[in-house]
């Protein structure tokens, strides 16, 4: 089984500063050294899978095309540096719209990347900057959940989990 780190979006991938909803790829602006930090990780052995809320959808604010394309954008920015992701999982229900076993705190979204990568849980950790993630990753069994300030580098959190990967 493989070990894995699932990483939220908006606030911990990219800049979320002055947009509730980032979908275009003229907003989207790579947070601090997290080319670097995924890069770490698959060079550690780690599949990176990103699990994200797109709320905006379900609201009619934009569409899983407009989300598509901005992850194509992000993925080919990260292919440079040998670092995109090896899954993303995208969750486009609101709980004021509808209802789902994706949206986090609930973990459908991690059971589903457990499920297509043969990750073990116990080996694998969630980074994300609300509570929503940290329940989500909880909830899902994996090993740890980091919150992280918002907007912000998360190599720290990176190099702790490569440094403790391996041990009990």
């Amino acid at each position: 089984m493989n070990k894995a780190v699932f990483i939220d979006r908006d606030g911990v991938v990219n800049s979320d500063e002055g947009h509730y909803y980032v979908y275009r790829v003229e907003d989207f602006v790579f947070n601090p050294d997290i080319e670097m930090a995924l890069s770490l990780l698959k060079k550690a052995g780690f599949k990176t899978i990103l699990v994200t809320n797109q709320g905006g959808v379900a609201k009619g604010e934009y569409d899983m095309e407009e989300v598509q394309l901005l992850h194509n954008y992000m993925q080919a920015q990260l292919e440079k540096y040998g670092a995109q992701f090896n899954a993303i999982y995208v969750c486009p229900h609101h709980h004021s719209v509808s209802v789902c076993d994706c949206r986090k705190p609930k973990p459908g979204m991690i059971y589903q990347g457990i499920r297509d990568l043969n990750i073990d849980p116990r080996k694998s950790f969630l980074i994300g900057d609300a509570d929503r993630d940290i329940q989500a990753g909880q909830a899902a069994g994996l090993r740890a959940c980091f919150k992280v300030k918002k907007n912000s580098s998360i190599l720290a959190q990176v190099e702790h989990i490569i440094s403790i990967s391996d041990k009990a």
